[in-house]
């Protein structure tokens, strides 16, 4: 397995892996304060996934493309229910351990992936973020159009993270010159490696409903709980 000092998922990955000592993924923001990724997190049963990754994970069918797939969890699950299942992820040591793991890995980004057709696309753990901006939603959309058969399935899931901007009387502070309050940028790091910056985008339910109604999509949300969702895309 190769790992280098730009992976530092990847490295976590391997390393906890081998060892299994905890060691968590510092993620640095900036707009906010620092915030970890507990490196047990990306190897979890199904038993201790959250309840929308679940619902998500029962709702797919046919033929999957499991995105950012990190430690492949959610693609092994699947593999054990018989589906079959490709998994892609930027970080070559995430890709070097799901092929260990026997998974069809491909070290990819979701925007230049074009290898075969779906049924399901799973973009979990704040999945849909990868796309980065807002304004990029709507080629990430179209480019899933292309990926999906008819009929086929989105599922994603995001935060409204407004409330990070409401004051103590219930107003909120927004910066206008930003094109959105969900747009933000990120840099992973985890012992000697780090990650080059990048932008990641929380969606606020409207927002994507909107956007993917005119791409042509149904979308209505499937699991609500406080500001965090998962919403259901069916290619029309």
């Amino acid at each position: 397995m190769n790992t280098n000092n730009t992976d530092p998922i990847g490295l976590a990955i391997q390393t906890y892996s081998k060892n299994k000592k905890p060691f968590d993924i510092i993620v640095h923001a900036d707009l906010c304060e620092d915030d970890i990724i507990p490196i047990e997190v990306l190897f979890r049963t199904f038993e201790e996934m959250p309840e929308a990754e679940k619902l998500a994970l029962s709702k797919a069918k046919g033929r999957i493309l499991d995105v950012g797939a990190g430690a492949g969890v959610h693609s092994l699950e699947l593999m054990d229910r018989g589906f079959s299942v490709r998994a892609i992820d930027i970080s070559p040591g995430a890709v070097d351990f799901m092929k260990s793991q026997q998974i069809d890995a491909v070290n990819s980004s979701f925007l230049t992936f074009k290898d075969g057709k779906f049924d399901t696309i799973l973009m979990l753990m704040n999945g849909i973020g990868v796309v980065g901006k807002l304004s990029n939603l709507k080629k990430a959309l179209e480019h899933a159009k292309k990926l999906l058969n008819k009929g086929g399935a989105l599922y994603c899931d995001s935060s409204d993270i407004k409330y990070l901007y409401e004051e103590e009387d219930g107003s909120y502070w927004l910066d206008l010159v930003t094109e959105y309050y969900g747009n933000f940028r990120f840099q992973m790091s985890y012992k000697q490696a780090k990650s080059a910056w990048f932008d990641w985008l929380y969606v606020d339910y409207d927002s994507l409903h909107k956007e993917a109604l005119g791409c042509g999509f149904s979308c209505r949300k499937i699991f609500d709980n406080e500001n965090h969702y998962l919403a259901e895309l069916i290619l029309i």
